[in-house]
């Protein structure tokens, strides 16, 4: 059974700063917490990242996982091949503009986990996901100094 998870914020910061940060994936362990490796495989002709090897652990659950992303001006979704633990995943960010330097960042997964799993954990799972999603892509974003926040 798929399991979702949505959730947006709005940051201070024009969109194309907010999607230069999403593409950073050498910093992005460093501000999200679910994320403890990245390693860009290959790259788009606009330098963009296009296949990134990834580890991330949620809920005492550790996964490698291989991700192919897309881009545009204003979005990034992402598709993971089958690992151990799941049997794919997808996620996206969609930016809106809300001014001349607020932007909308709409996050969402969706995660077919290969074994059932208690409604507690898929709970605590979300909530954590969606918080390194978004309050951790602000805190990149903003430029703070103390990346644990992102923890």
């Amino acid at each position: 059974m798929a399991v979702q998870a949505s959730s947006e914020i709005v940051i201070d910061a024009p969109v194309d700063v907010i999607i230069d940060a999403l593409a950073d994936m050498d910093t992005v362990p460093s501000w999200s917490a679910v994320h403890k490796k990245a390693e860009v495989v290959d790259t788009h002709p606009d330098g963009r990242p296009h296949h990134v090897k990834v580890t991330v652990r949620v809920i005492g659950i550790i996964d490698t996982q291989f991700l192919e992303y897309h881009w545009g001006p204003d979005w990034m979704v992402w598709d993971a091949q089958k690992t151990f633990h799941q049997h794919g995943q997808h996620g996206e960010y969609n930016l809106t503009r809300e001014g001349d330097d607020k932007t909308r960042v709409r996050f969402g997964i969706t995660v077919e986990p290969s074994a059932p799993l208690p409604e507690f954990l898929i709970n605590r799972a979300r909530k954590k996901i969606l918080h390194a999603a978004l309050q951790g892509l602000r805190w990149r974003v903003m430029g703070a100094d103390d990346s644990s926040q992102a923890n």
